[in-house]
């Protein structure tokens, strides 16, 4: 991306790729910094269309759409990594983009993510990548047991299949339909944490504090921050991120998840070229959100301060807890004074589906944890 002359200042119409949670988020983020927004996203009912001043309702690569966006936008952004690259690419020679699409191209196949992450010199669990049928001729016993996950589409756990023995490995393969894949070995896996870098085109850096991650069913379910970890880790974990970010020559917002195994080791998981489930957190407990900051980023400033003002747990809060045809008894958690509800304005609860979270803000992560979880049986 080619760093605009200047900072890009309100009232600028800044646009978005994706209206769902994150889009809602950072239409938020960017209206309260005095900015104007435009969506594009097919759904007429996209939550960040509540708060846009435009949304334009057609498919990512609907080329009218992207020649509106290009002519009114002063700088463009996404929301999520399954947006279509080469829109990316067309509308970065019109208009400022961040990330690049190419950075977005690396974040959508795992096969390229993880080719990357080892390129920065940064460790992965061992996989093999399993683009033909023909590759699952290779000796597979170094790679069990492991997951077979999907190179393209897979998240919240959905692409994945755990296999123990090569039998298995060659039976999931078939079963989800022969695309591409990779073979990821399962490791003594300890805990989760995730690291949130902010990157600008002036090479400027700022990191989140780590959080520790807690997933049920593929998704994630609870934040801890800060971790609970050594100091040390988390600077490591920091660091790590940063070094992607710069291999990567990455502007943005960057999500980096880490597995932390039984003796301290990090190694990478994947990565998420957006603001992150695991950084909503941000929005209540520091100095500047990471929405703030993909503002920040996509217009030429300079990052805010990401410091943690209070130690902070959150909850993400899924459409299983919706009784049917009606809302969640939310008055134990609205009449908390240091607990906030954020909902993403969908219409339809689905189990497993993201329909809002909220964070406790507590003495100590374990204050916050006790009270978070409180909350979450009551609910």
């Amino acid at each position: 991306m080619a760093a605009p002359l200047k900072p890009i200042l309100p009232p600028a119409m800044l646009g978005i790729l994706g209206g769902g949670q994150l889009g809602r988020m950072f239409t938020v983020a960017a209206k309260t910094m005095g900015y104007r927004v435009t969506v594009l996203d097919p759904d007429s009912r996209a939550p960040a269309a509540d708060f846009a001043d435009v949304h334009l309702c057609a498919a990512y690569n609907d080329h009218a759409a992207l020649k509106e966006l290009a002519e009114t936008c002063a700088a463009v952004t996404t929301e999520f990594e399954n947006v279509n690259a080469d829109s990316m690419r067309w509308l970065a020679q019109h208009v400022p983009v961040s990330p690049s699409g190419d950075c977005v191209a690396i974040a959508q196949d795992r096969i390229l993510e993880k080719s990357w992450i080892q390129k920065a010199g940064l460790a992965t669990a061992p996989y093999l990548a399993l683009e033909t049928v023909a590759d699952l001729n290779h000796d597979l016993s170094p790679y069990l047991p492991g997951i077979l996950k999907t190179a393209r589409l897979g998240y919240d756990g959905k692409g994945q299949v755990r296999v123990a023995t090569a039998a298995e490995a060659r039976a999931a393969y078939a079963d989800l339909g022969g695309q591409p894949c990779v073979l990821e070995k399962m490791l003594p896996l300890a805990y989760e944490v995730s690291a949130i870098v902010t990157r600008t085109s002036a090479h400027e850096v700022a990191v989140f504090p780590v959080a520790e991650n807690r997933h049920a069913r593929g998704i994630l379910d609870v934040s801890i921050v800060p971790a609970r970890v050594e100091p040390e880790l988390a600077q490591r974990a920091q660091t790590m991120a940063v070094q992607l970010a710069e291999a990567l020559d990455y502007v943005g917002v960057l999500a980096v998840e880490f597995f932390v195994l039984d003796g301290g080791e990090l190694v990478l998981n994947e990565i998420a070229p957006r603001p992150h489930n695991s950084g909503h957190y941000t929005i209540d407990a520091c100095v500047t959100s990471q929405y703030e900051q993909q503002v920040r980023a996509m217009c030429a400033l300079h990052p805010g301060r990401p410091e943690l003002l209070s130690p902070v747990v959150m909850v993400n809060l899924l459409g299983d807890s919706w009784p049917e045809g009606g809302e969640p008894n939310w008055e134990v958690l609205m009449q908390a004074p240091n607990v906030h509800l954020h909902l993403y304005g969908k219409t339809e609860a689905r189990p497993g589906r993201k329909m809002g979270h909220y964070c406790v803000l507590a003495a100590s992560p374990e204050a916050a944890l006790e009270q978070a979880e409180a909350i979450k049986d009551t609910l």
